[in-house]
């Protein structure tokens, strides 16, 4: 496991600025998730799109696992809370991939074929742009501030702009080229993302996860050695 870099001393007044970067890209991303939920749940009804509804419900179960943080660390002992918030959100994510699993399914069995949605295109390309910004952004200050939750954070938005890269390709080889299977296939993929960020949600005790890192988990793992195979957080040189 490759820790985080020894960031170089900052003043109180530059810790103060980055801190306020991390609050302002984190409420970014909540809100954006808001919107694109709301959109893609619509336009996937309207259309009947597997894919976009999976979309949908991924962005809400994005806010709902950080509502479940928040809730984590407003108590006076945020260890305390971590199992519990943790299985609640990978319970949220396994919800989400067996849902869009067997809706995916259901598409491709019964040749479903879903109509073209020119809002869940717009909305699948606008995320592709939006979100790998935020995540530079957010993972930029992140390192400079020596936070390994919000570098590890800024990974699950990286994510997102994945599943959005994802969807746009469904989308687009249903509407231009008749490929109606593109649609739930593309759905499955999303599922198999939800059933990966409920799995490293479900072990969240392990030292590679965001919430562990929050509450000190890094330093006690990286003493015990990390043997589940993730990196804490990506550490990468940006």
């Amino acid at each position: 496991m490759t820790a985080l870099p020894v960031p170089r001393p900052l003043s109180a007044a530059r810790r103060d600025v980055l801190a306020r970067r991390i609050r302002w890209v984190v409420a970014a991303t909540i809100s954006y998730n808001v919107v694109e939920a709301a959109v893609a749940l619509t336009a996937g009804h309207l259309a009947s799109s597997s894919a976009l509804i999976g979309f949908g419900l991924d962005s809400v179960v994005e806010v709902l696992s950080a509502a479940a943080v928040a809730w984590q660390f407003a108590g006076r002992d945020p260890e305390a809370r971590e199992k519990v918030a943790m299985r609640l959100i990978a319970v949220s994510f396994f919800g989400l991939a067996a849902f869009v699993t067997v809706d995916a399914a259901r598409a491709l069995l019964g040749a479903t074929s879903p109509e073209h949605s020119t809002v869940g295109i717009v909305l699948a390309a606008v995320s592709l742009l939006v979100m790998p910004g935020l995540s530079w952004f957010e993972r930029r200050t992140g390192r400079e501030l020596g936070s390994a939750s919000a570098v590890a954070d800024s990974r699950q938005t990286l994510i997102c702009s994945y599943l959005s890269a994802a969807l746009l390709a469904g989308l687009l080889l249903n509407s231009l080229l008749g490929w109606w299977w593109a649609d739930p296939v593309a759905a499955v993929v999303i599922a198999g993302f939800a059933v990966r960020e409920g799995w490293e949600a479900w072990h969240g005790d392990a030292c590679c996860t965001p919430v562990a890192q929050l509450v000190g988990e890094s330093e006690r793992g990286a003493e015990q050695g990390c043997d589940d195979g993730c990196r804490c957080g990506d550490q990468t040189p940006s």
